[in-house]
This record gives C-alpha cells, sequence and structure tokens, in this order.
C-alpha cells in the first residue's frame, strides 16, 4: 500500500504565488488520476474561495479539527474537480494559533490528523500562511517534503534563507525526515531581462532543486480565482495550464522515484 506523499508548499514572504500553486498542482495532479487532498492552512481562505467555495459561517473547517479534534472526514468537501478533495479554511484559523500555544505536543497535532487519510490519497497538500507560525510549522512537521514558490524578480532569494534555515532547525528538532521537494520559479515574464538574469541566479545557485516547469506570469492564471476555478478548468490551453500539468508530472516522477529507492533499500535491507 503506497501512502499518501504530504507536501507542504511554503515561503514566508507573500505573493509569490503559493495559494496558485497550491490550487493548481492539486488539480492537475487530481486530473493526472492521482487522488489528492488540499489542505488550506491560511485563514485568509484563498485556497477555499479559489475552488469555488463562497464564505459559508456554517461550514466547520480545519479550525475544528485543530481545536476541536473533530474528525477530518467530516470536514472534508468534494470539489469540481473530480479526485480532488478540499480541507478548507476560514478566519477563525487566526484563532487556532493563539488557542493551541498551551497544547501538548502542539507542533504535531496537524501530523496526528492526517495519519488515518494517508490511504486515501496518493497526495496530500498544504497551502501554509505567508508566516513562518504555528500553523506553518504543523504544515512542515506533517509533511514529507516542501515545495518552495520564488518569483522572478527582484530581492527573489529574500527570506529564502530564513526558511531554508528554519526547515534545518525542523529537521534538528521536530522531523528530521523532511525533505524539500523542490524550487518552483513563479511570476516569469521572458520578455523581462530582469526575469531571466533572476532565472539563471536562482538556477546556478540551487541546481537540480529547481523544477524544469517554470510558471509565467499570465493573465488567464490570475483571472481563474476569481472564478472559483482552477487554471485547467478556466481555459485548459493556456500557458499557465500547461505548466502546471509539467510541475504535476515532475511531483509524480519524484514520488515515484522514491517509492523505487525505498522499495530497493528495504529488499537489500532484508
Amino acid at each position: 500500500m503506497v501512502l499518501a506523499r504530504i507536501i507542504a508548499i511554503a515561503n514566508q514572504k507573500g505573493g509569490v504565488g503559493k495559494t496558485t500553486t497550491a490550487i493548481n498542482l492539486s488539480a492537475s495532479l487530481a486530473a493526472a488520476e492521482q487522488p489528492t487532498l488540499l489542505i488550506d492552512c491560511d485563514s485568509q481562505a484563498n485556497a477555499t474561495a479559489g475552488l469555488g467555495f463562497a464564505k459559508d459561517p456554517s461550514r466547520h473547517t480545519l479550525y475544528h479539527a485543530l481545536v476541536m479534534d473533530e474528525p477530518l472526514e467530516r470536514i472534508i468537501q468534494q470539489t469540481q474537480v473530480g479526485g480532488l478533495d478540499l480541507l478548507p479554511s476560514d478566519k477563525n484559523l487566526v484563532g487556532a494559533a493563539v488557542e493551541l500555544v498551551q497544547a501538548e505536543n502542539r507542533e504535531y497535532r496537524l501530523k496526528v490528523l492526517l495519519e488515518p487519510l494517508k490511504e486515501k490519497y496518493q497526495f496530500i497538500i498544504l497551502d501554509c500562511p505567508p508566516a513562518l507560525d504555528l500553523l506553518t510549522l504543523n504544515a512542515l512537521v506533517a509533511s514529507d517534503s516542501v515545495l518552495v514558490p520564488i518569483q522572478t524578480e527582484y530581492l527573489a532569494l529574500e527570506g529564502v534563507s530564513e526558511l531554508l534555515d528554519t526547515l534545518m532547525r525542523i529537521r534538528r528538532n521536530l522531523n528530521s525526515l523532511l525533505e524539500v521537494e523542490g524550487i518552483l520559479l513563479t511570476m516569469f515574464d521572458e520578455r523581462t531581462t530582469l526575469s531571466k538574469q533572476v532565472a539563471s541566479d536562482l538556477r546556478s545557485f540551487f541546481g537540480k532543486q529547481i523544477f524544469n516547469a517554470v510558471i509565467p506570469r499570465n493573465v488567464r492564471l490570475a483571472e481563474a480565482p476569481s472564478h472559483g476555478k482552477p487554471i485547467i478548468f478556466y481555459d485548459l490551453h493556456s500557458r499557465g495550464a500547461e505548466s502546471y500539468q509539467q510541475l504535476a508530472q515532475e511531483v509524480i516522477g519524484n514520488a515515484k522515484k522514491r517509492v523505487g529507492t525505498g522499495a530497493r533499500s528495504a529488499h537489500t535491507g532484508g
């Protein structure tokens, strides 16, 4: 039985395409017949809205699971994308960070909640808030890997070294198996020298950790969330849709490689 690969999408710098990536990678994975759960860990609930869920004060969310121990199965919603489920968020999630401060094993709450779901999905994607707070910490402790979107703009590396420092600390103290899934170049504008230069600098700095897929600056991609649709439903033939489908194939390929390596090492170990 292959258990779900849990991937956090994180960068404490805002406006780098985290939620766009969470929505569109999840939808593209589901479209590639990989059952996927997207967890909205951000109190702004942009991933929830971007998948077409209007604000609803009566809807139970991640807050109810983290703070009130409500089973996730009761909270998970089916989306318009076949094979993609959503664990929604709302503004109450701001309170969770405060209410959990005194809780025992507070960094492990999400990890424990996700354990029973790992047999149901191939991928679980966590959309983290743009801050290294307790919610992001819970996401990183629960995850197998972290995918870092970086925009190809001036000061692109700002904040990334801080995030990588945090990952090292989490590895040392809370989750020794946390890997970097990859670094994703976003908001790439091939018409500007700056975008090309930043992309080149990032590739020379991070090497193979950078995904081949590059997410362009794309009007259709920017419009899609306001219609409550992933890009593959809003405009399948746009460059944004093609880029996220390419990213999904890379992520699926990474997972297959890891399963193969795990199977080999288990075999040689036996």
